[in-house]
C-alpha cells in the first residue's frame, strides 16, 4: 500500500472514506495475522504505515463531522490562494490593514 498524503484524503467523498478505511484496516489484518503466525512481511514498515494511514482517515472523518475543516470541492482548490482570501470574511488581514482599520474606528 502507498503512503497516502492527508490532501488526498480531503479531496474524497464520505463513501470513498469509508472505503479505503475498509481496505487500510483489511490490509492491516492480513499483515498482522502473516506476523502472529510465525511469519514476515515482505516490508517491515508496513505495518506501521498501515497504522498512520488508518489514523489519517479517522481523523478527517471526525473534523467532519465536528464540522473543523469542510470539505473542499476540487474546483475551489485550483483558483488558488488568491480566491480564498477574497473570500474570507476578514478581508485583508496584512499588519498595516489592521492599522489603518483600527485608526478608522478611532
Amino acid at each position: 500500500m502507498a503512503i497516502i498524503k492527508k490532501n488526498k484524503i480531503r479531496e474524497m467523498t464520505d463513501a470513498e472514506l469509508s472505503a479505503k478505511l475498509f481496505e487500510f484496516q483489511k490490509e492491516l489484518n492480513s499483515e498482522r495475522g502473516k506476523l502472529a503466525s510465525g511469519g514476515r512481511t515482505s516490508n517491515p514498515g508496513k505495518i506501521s504505515e498501515l497504522r498512520r494511514s488508518v489514523a489519517r482517515v479517522f481523523t478527517i472523518i471526525q473534523e467532519r463531522k465536528l464540522g473543523i475543516r469542510a470539505v473542499v470541492p476540487v474546483a475551489a482548490k485550483k483558483a488558488g490562494a488568491k480566491a480564498t482570501a477574497k473570500m474570507s470574511p476578514g478581508g485583508d488581514k496584512s499588519p498595516a490593514a489592521q492599522v489603518k482599520k483600527s485608526e478608522e474606528k478611532k
